[in-house]
């Protein structure tokens, strides 16, 4: 009786439909180079947070941007220019969110930008070439070359008198989440060789390219560094924000067509959720 109990059992086990195991991350565009990333886990991660730019729709007809940040657990900082810094301080005061940047950055943006000490530390510095794991394990950082340059903008009413400091050398990042995808986000870099490199060794799922020339890679180089990483899906970013950058996407989604690689633009505000490492 027992036996044909379990076997009963079984039977119904096996007819349920399969539970998903797939894990969800989240990745959201609002403009410019500013990125929210919700791992697995429920961990948040905001890169290069200018959410006042002028793409964000939270920012619109003078709407405080910082009205939709209700979680930090994590600040990434490709290098120091204002249109990166952003929000990071409110950020961190609000979250209590952790500083991912280069020491130098790290260091100016205690000393000058007043970001709390507490909130960074050797643990989540870092330079090219170096790699840190945050987030309970769930979540691999490596910072890798970028050629751009990087200062800090003095506060108004400083007393040294600079205009600026020193934060460093620029970096872009490979993020690697523990059942989600791999994103390498390029930063402000220029086109360098080496770009292939990143591509060999870490396989991106995701790509996040500077495509808005002037202050960074002009279309034809950005297309150079797409397939050069040659990642499963590539997005643009850091254009249409200033008048002397591109103003659309268009030309370089058209050159991702033209070399097979898949692409898309996603609206500022947009989500682009991943099931493990798969995007919808």
């Amino acid at each position: 009786m027992k036996v044909l109990f379990r076997l009963a059992c079984t039977g119904l086990l096996m007819s349920l439909p399969a539970i998903s195991q797939t894990s969800q991350t989240k990745v959201t565009w609002y403009g410019h180079s500013a990125f929210r990333i919700e791992a697995p886990a429920g961990h948040i991660f905001c890169i290069d947070p200018w959410l006042s730019n002028p793409l964000d729709p939270a920012a619109q007809n003078g709407s405080d941007p910082m009205k939709i940040v209700d979680k930090g657990d994590y600040i990434l900082l490709t290098h120091g220019h204002f249109d990166h810094v952003g929000e990071t301080i409110q950020i961190a005061n609000r979250t209590h969110a952790r500083l991912v940047a280069t020491f130098d950055l790290a260091e100016a943006m205690v000393k000058v930008a007043k970001f709390p000490a507490a909130q960074t530390g050797f643990d989540v510095m870092g330079n090219p070439g170096g790699e840190i794991t945050v987030a309970d394990g769930e979540v691999k950082i490596t910072f890798v070359q970028a050629i751009h340059s990087s200062s800090l903008e003095v506060p108004d009413g400083d007393k040294t008198g600079a205009p600026a400091v020193c934060g460093g050398v620029a970096v872009g990042y490979v993020i690697q989440i523990k059942n989600g995808p791999t994103i390498y986000d390029s930063g402000d870099t220029a086109y360098f060789s080496d770009i292939k490199l990143i591509g060999a060794k870490f396989h991106p799922d995701l790509a996040i390219l500077n495509i808005g020339g002037h202050f960074g890679m002009e279309v034809p180089d950005a297309l150079q560094a797409a397939k050069d990483v040659g990642a499963k899906l590539t997005i643009p970013q850091h254009y249409k924000s200033f008048p002397v950058l591109s103003q659309s996407p268009d030309e370089f989604l058209a050159g991702l067509r033209k070399m097979n690689l898949p692409g898309r633009a996603p609206r500022a505000g947009e989500t682009i959720t991943f099931d493990g490492k798969q995007s919808k």
